[in-house]
């Protein structure tokens, strides 16, 4: 699966980041939202070809040695450990964003949008992916009963929820057993995210579904046809960006409106952190 160069910042203290990471699906570019903790305060920098970055300031960066030459897609921390993620199946981890050690994913395809949430590691990729570790260390490859390519992964109110093509939706209480769930489209859903007691997916088209238990979900109006590529949610606010300089907001998911965003450049991420 052909992917273009995604970069993740990882902030490890306080800040607000505007990711703007891009990635080709089968039939789509999507971008995967970064995600933020605190501790030593150092920022990871992810892309192509094996690429890692540090920096402590975000100005002054060091190349660190991967020891891959797979494109890396995606980056988090969580449990003392820092998790990157790539084609190929690509899994390093690290203590210190310093040295970094391979690890066995079991998989052979591209992996993306890691997180780290109830005390587990996860990341979703192509064909139906999804694998969770406890460590970080030792991977287990879950059934999710799908072949479409999972774009994104949430987790609140107790539940972790994958979205992906084809209007793909699965929900989980711990990341082990995986249901999935009526969307009502098959319109590509690109991403996900959980907040105001809500979950929200969005995805091609215009496309927005609103949920409050990941189980039953309904289509909201866009008002756009535009592709939704980017999603976040943060400061009370839902944020979805997309094709021709879109940017929607809405205060609960289910009204929203749109904003001026001064360009018609295709926008595929965007990032809150308090």
């Amino acid at each position: 699966m052909n992917k273009i160069l995604h970069i993740f910042l990882i902030s490890l203290f306080s800040l607000t980041v505007i990711s703007c990471a891009e990635k080709e699906e089968s039939t789509d570019s999507t971008a995967t939202t970064t995600t933020t903790t605190t501790s030593s305060g150092l920022y990871v920098a992810v892309g192509i070809t094996g690429t890692i970055l540090t920096s402590a300031d975000a100005t002054t960066w060091t190349s660190r040695t991967s020891g891959t030459s797979n494109h890396l897609y995606g980056v988090t921390y969580g449990n003392s450990t820092y998790i990157i993620v790539g084609d190929n199946g690509t899994i390093l981890t690290s203590t210190d964003a310093t040295t970094w050690t391979p690890r066995t994913s079991g998989v052979s395809n591209w992996i993306d949008a890691p997180i780290y949430k109830n005390s587990t590691f996860m990341t979703i990729g192509d064909n139906g992916t999804i694998l969770t570790s406890t460590d970080g260390t030792t991977w287990t490859s879950r059934t999710s009963g799908t072949s479409n390519d999972f774009l994104d992964v949430t987790y609140g109110n107790s539940t972790f929820v994958a979205v992906g093509n084809s209007g793909t939706i699965l929900t989980s209480s711990d990341g082990t057993g995986w249901t999935t769930r009526t969307s009502g489209t098959t319109e590509n859903l690109l991403g996900v995210d959980y907040g105001m007691s809500t979950f929200v997916a969005v995805g091609k088209n215009g496309t927005i579904l609103t949920s409050a238990d990941g189980i039953t979900w309904t289509s909201r109006a866009s008002g756009t046809t535009n592709h939704l590529t980017g999603f976040d949610y943060g400061n009370s606010i839902f944020v979805a960006v997309g094709y021709s300089g879109l940017i929607l907001t809405s205060t609960d998911g289910i009204t929203w409106t749109s904003r001026t965003s001064s360009t018609s450049i295709r926008l595929t991420g965007v990032d809150y952190k308090e």
